[in-house]
Formats: structure tokens, sequence, C-alpha cells
């Protein structure tokens, strides 16, 4: 089964930075899947809530407004990876994050069609 998978995840501190990182697990993803990859993310309590997405080109992003200006999503083509560096964390940024492949939608009404496992970003005040 095609599944992206996360790392990087982990215990911070308000302020710090963390950058997670998602690659295709087993064979590589179809050009569909892999046209518009992202990262959602879900805190308890919470529904699943979208954070950032990239074009394969990477010309194109588009960030919720609760982290843009702090979060940066890019990716290695040749590596098949897509990163999320997140600076300037807050404890409300604490939640489960997901890697996306297959990205569809606009703003507002993103969704997708590959999710990863998820890896957990918790940050204390």
């Amino acid at each position: 089964q095609v599944q992206p998978v996360e790392s990087g995840g982990g215990l911070v501190q308000a302020g710090d930075s963390l950058r997670l990182s998602c690659a295709a697990s087993g064979r590589t993803f179809s050009r569909y899947a892999m046209a518009w990859m992202g990262w959602f993310r879900q805190a308890p309590g919470k529904e699943r809530e979208f954070v950032a997405t990239i074009s394969w080109s990477g010309s194109s992003t588009y960030y919720a407004d609760s982290v843009k200006g702090r979060f940066t999503i890019s990716r290695d083509n040749a590596k098949n990876t897509v990163y999320l560096q997140m600076n300037s964390l807050k404890p409300e940024d604490t939640a489960v994050y997901y890697c996306a492949a297959g990205v569809r939608g606009a703003p507002g009404s993103w969704s997708a069609d590959y999710w990863g496992q998820g890896t957990q970003v918790t940050v204390s005040s």
C-alpha cells in the first residue's frame, strides 16, 4: 500500500523550531499523488485541519492563516520528500501532524487521498 511516512516530531518549548519530513514508503507514488502534497494536523478533541500544501514544482504553496509566516513547506522531488519547517512554535501548534499526498480542493476545503500515520508535535509553554 502506498503511504507517506512522517518523521521529525517531538517535544519542544514555545519559540523553538522543528522540521518534519515526509517520504513515500515502498514504491513511488503516481504523478497524481505527488502533484500536490501537504500537511494537516489534529489536536486532541478537534477535527483534523489543513496546515500547508505545495505543488509539484514548488512554485505554488498555500498555508493556513494560523501558521502563515511561521511555517514553510518545501519539497525535494529527487528524494520524494516533503518538508515542513516550523518556527516560532506555540503551545496551540501541539497536534499530530499528518503528511498527505494527492492533496486536492481549494482554500477552505482541502482534502487528500493518501495519509501517513502521523507524528506527534508537542509544544510546551
